[in-house]
């Protein structure tokens, strides 16, 4: 029982860990952009508004999904 008990917990801190460590890289993948460069980026590509919600992809399960 007790062994079972010490794989729940290191699994699930094992699973905090990976988790963590998966939104450092996100954060780190994602390039920083000056408030120049988003003025820039907005008068080229203009405002989310202007385009569909078809044109976009949700990936907010992506990132939270722990799988």
């Amino acid at each position: 029982m007790i062994d079972e008990n010490l794989k729940k917990v290191v699994k699930e801190s094992l699973r905090e860990v990976i988790k963590e460590e998966r939104l450092n890289l996100y954060e780190i993948l994602v390039p920083y952009a000056s408030n120049k460069e988003l003025s820039e980026i907005h008068l080229k590509y203009g405002s989310p508004n202007n385009y569909s919600k078809e044109e976009f992809v949700d990936m907010t399960d992506w990132i939270k999904n722990e799988s």
